[in-house]
């Protein structure tokens, strides 16, 4: 009896450790990427728009908010959000955004923080896809030292005024709603304010040649009146904005994953039917190498973000362990995208092969939620016992 044939894109059998449902997320999410997403993203990416068609089926399939008991909310494991963000990944880091903006950066703020009545307005709908949110933390003068902050808010009777701007939010153009963090007398809050709001304006950012099939745009907040009922009542300093991060960052370690294996993927078909010299480039020493090296760094991001989920899910979940995966994954997945376009040779610069739509995305990816010095001086604090930032 032969030994068993591995899969190329999971040398580990990863699967097997999954539970049935976590497996059916996968498989159910995947088949959408591959007959939905795919078609989609190469026009999507030429053309700079977000196909917004997908929003309702992504809604549909529960992908809103997955993590979230209650609330039209599909109340799903943290795992099984990762195996969400590696499949929607797989398919377009920008769609993988979109959906982890909306759960992780918006709907989880309002579900840990927001009063009953945020939750109750908020959560169904973006649950359903009814309305879209944007996270307002970044701003022009640097995203990776949030305490620097400039946008404020200051107390008007029982409203709160809002100046300031924000840069780089995702999603920021097509908003119903924003989670806006600002400073106030009182520590940093969030603020739920909603597009029609009078003073409250946003500008999308273009010629962006990474996330192309992402809307991405700058907030402005001239003097923005929101009342009481809008603000989080559940936090007042950066623990919230950050904690919001982790979460994001927890699906990022998963998500570019799914990138990853897309790109090996193209690399191995085509190195097997790139016939040079006589031979498949795939039957040489030097392509066997590189191709290895790229399943290497694949199998050890999926067991650092499988382990990762189990601690998540038992809520043992440090940020510092975040941190990790997101650094070590995203490098393993841009190196990744990288080889795999230069195994294309001239046909990997070409959109009709994957890599180069994941690699410049990744550039992206690679950046936000904390740039990889962020999270490599994160672990060295968690070493050393010293604060070597700034």
């Amino acid at each position: 009896m032969g030994a068993k044939a591995l899969d190329p894109l999971d040398l580990y059998d990863v699967r097997s450790e999954l539970s049935e449902d976590e497996a059916m997320v996968k498989d159910t999410v995947g088949r959408f990427v591959d007959d939905r997403v795919i078609p989609l993203m190469r026009e999507a990416f030429e053309q700079h728009t977000f196909p917004m068609e997908l929003v309702g089926e992504v809604a549909a399939l529960g992908l809103f908010g997955s993590s979230i008991d209650g609330y039209d909310c599909a109340g799903l494991n943290g795992v099984s959000y990762g195996l969400i963000c590696q499949e929607l990944e797989r398919g377009d880091s920008g769609l993988r955004s979109f959906v982890s903006v909306q759960s992780s950066l918006v709907m989880f703020p309002i579900h840990a923080y927001g009063s009953d009545e945020q939750k109750d307005r908020w959560l169904p709908a973006m649950a359903r896809g009814e309305a879209i949110g944007c996270f307002g933390l970044t701003e022009p003068h640097g995203g990776s030292d949030p305490g620097n902050m400039k946008t404020h808010a200051k107390k008007d009777g029982d409203d709160w005024i809002i100046n300031g701007a924000k840069m780089w939010i995702t999603n920021a153009p097509i908003a119903d709603a924003a989670v806006v963090w600002a400073k106030t007398d009182e520590g940093v809050k969030g603020f739920i304010v909603e597009k029609d709001m009078p003073g409250y304006a946003t500008q999308e950012i273009e010629n962006k040649f990474s996330l192309r099939a992402s809307v991405t745009g700058a907030q402005f907040f001239d003097n923005v009146r929101v009342p009481r009922a809008s603000v989080l009542p559940g936090v007042s300093s950066l623990k919230g904005p950050l904690s919001c991060l982790t979460q994001a960052r927890y699906g990022i370690a998963w998500g570019v994953i799914g990138a990853a294996q897309a790109c090996l993927n193209e690399a191995l078909n085509y190195s097997q039917d790139r016939v040079l010299f006589g031979k498949p480039v795939a039957h040489t020493q030097a392509m066997q190498i590189r191709l290895a090296d790229m399943a290497r760094r694949i199998t050890t991001a999926q067991l650092l973000a499988l382990r990762l989920g189990r601690l998540k899910d038992k809520g043992e979940l440090t940020p510092s362990q975040v941190s990790l995966a997101k650094w070590n994954n995203c490098r393993a997945a841009l190196d990744i995208a990288r080889d795999a376009r230069d195994i294309l040779g001239g046909a990997g610069i070409s959109a009709e092969y994957v890599p180069i739509r994941h690699m410049l995305n990744l550039e992206s990816v690679i950046t936000y939620e904390g740039t990889e010095t962020v999270h490599q001086l994160v672990i060295g604090k968690e070493l050393t016992g010293v604060n070597a930032f700034g």
